[in-house]
């Protein structure tokens, strides 16, 4: 009988290990992006929708970032970032969650909870460099000329509770 509850509560033991093991991801997988080009006609207009080289942008944008299966879109909330990743929710059928570009550490932390594998996050020429540095830790990329819009930054974190995460950046152009 002892042998049989021992058994027993290192299964259940071993139950619960496992469960805490997916419920925090060790590898995970960051897309940052600003959004594609907006329409510049209104130059009053705050909040300008995605011209046609915007849209087809976000079309291509499918093409290229569908391969890392987003488990998570996130954007600022602007019509613009929203309609950049629009087609990439649609072909997912994801929920695009908002998020606010002024607090980036909220962001961080929110990535680097490690609930979310792979997520991306759309933002702007001055918080998507300033978001990738935050997360790799170092001050290594400074904001967007106004007219770039065609850089996509994949960060692979490698997440450890006894030593610091190992990180992976690159920038690919689309």
């Amino acid at each position: 009988m002892k042998i049989f509850l021992f058994l027993l509560f290192g299964a259940f033991f071993l139950t619960l290990t496992v469960a805490a093991a997916h419920a925090q991801h060790r590898k995970l997988t960051v897309i940052l992006l600003r959004h594609a080009e907006k329409d510049l006609t209104d130059a009053d207009d705050p909040n300008p929708e995605l011209s046609a080289a915007g849209k087809l942008r976000a079309e291509k944008l499918v093409r290229i970032v569908n391969k890392y299966q987003p488990d998570a879109i996130y954007s600022s909330d602007y019509i613009r970032t929203r309609s950049t990743v629009r087609p990439l929710a649609r072909k997912n059928r994801a929920m695009t969650l908002i998020y606010d570009p002024q607090d980036l550490k909220r962001m961080q932390d929110l990535i680097l909870s490690g609930k979310i594998k792979r997520v991306i996050v759309v933002g702007h020429n001055n918080t998507t460099p300033a978001l990738a540095n935050l997360l790799i830790g170092q001050e290594k990329y400074k904001a967007l000329a106004e007219t770039e819009y065609d850089k996509i930054w994949i960060i692979k974190i490698k997440r450890n509770k006894t030593k610091p995460n190992k990180t992976k950046d690159r920038i690919i152009e689309y």
